[in-house]
């Protein structure tokens, strides 16, 4: 059985897309097999930055590790059981053909709440939640009383990882391991990343969820959609020389892959 890695966030620019390639692509590269796939039928970021990868390698004559992207299948409404959801159906089918011979299965969901979204996390056997390190994104996780930062309940995403977890509870299924990165950590601002990383680790014990490091906020980032390229491709690509940034990245990135602590990866990037 391939194991199953969901990017969620309920709320838009948490840098999804960006985590899910990085994840994907340096999975590849230490020699798995994985597939993908992108929930968000309108925007599609991911499938539009893996789309971007594959049109570079052609463009410049270079290979690539690359994850295996498959577009959700199209399904006849009279094929469905009654009361069978059509969105339920179309994933699940992505889903048993690409168990069939990959190790693990990525799924990148949309910045909102959808029935894909939702099934997805119940799918999930990791679960990563980007978060942008501000109060205004830990909302998303719980409703806080900002005059003395206590918590004052769940939010409607932590509930819905919640139920998901109670899904998969039922049928049998290992728990979903939750681990919520703080993403795009500015240089400045010590006192409200000191304050957000006590919030967490307070908000990790109750709701059940990891924290681990992401990646700062780098310019680099915003470059490498256009061609498809992750922070591990820029040697291959003629790069020679990193800049100081540029090495500081590679290493958060192995020190993400590092925290996901993913069945069978040794992380030697």
């Amino acid at each position: 059985m391939a194991h199953i890695i969901v990017v969620g966030n309920e709320k838009g620019g948490a840098g999804k897309s960006t985590v899910s390639m990085h994840v994907a692509t340096a999975l590849a590269r230490m020699g798995h097999e994985v597939g993908v796939l992108d929930l968000d039928l309108r925007q599609k970021s991911f499938g539009r930055y893996v789309d971007n990868r594959r049109a570079f390698c052609d463009r410049e004559g270079v290979h690539l590790a690359m994850p295996h992207y498959v577009e959700l299948p199209d399904v006849d409404q009279s094929d469905l059981e009654p009361g069978e959801n059509i969105y339920d159906r179309r994933l699940s089918m992505a889903v048993a053909d690409l168990e069939q011979d990959r190790d693990f299965i990525l799924i990148d969901c949309p910045g909102s709440h959808t029935r894909l979204s939702q099934v997805a996390h119940s799918l999930a056997d990791t679960l990563i939640t980007p978060l942008n390190d501000s109060f205004i994104d830990f909302d998303l996780l719980a409703r806080h009383d900002p005059a003395d930062g206590k918590i004052l309940g769940p939010s409607i995403y932590s509930e819905m990882v919640w139920n998901a977890r109670q899904l998969r509870a039922q049928a049998g299924l290992p728990p979903i391991d939750w681990v919520v990165l703080r993403n795009r950590l500015g240089a400045q601002q010590m006192h409200n990343k000191k304050k957000m990383g006590e919030a967490l680790e307070n908000l990790s014990k109750r709701i059940g969820f990891r924290v681990a490091p992401g990646f700062s906020e780098r310019v680099i980032f915003r470059e490498l959609f256009p061609r498809g390229l992750t922070l591990l491709d820029l040697r291959d690509v003629g790069v020679a020389h990193l800049n100081i940034s540029n090495i500081a990245a590679r290493q958060e990135l192995r020190d993400l892959m590092v925290a996901l602590r993913l069945p069978g990866v040794s992380v030697e990037l």
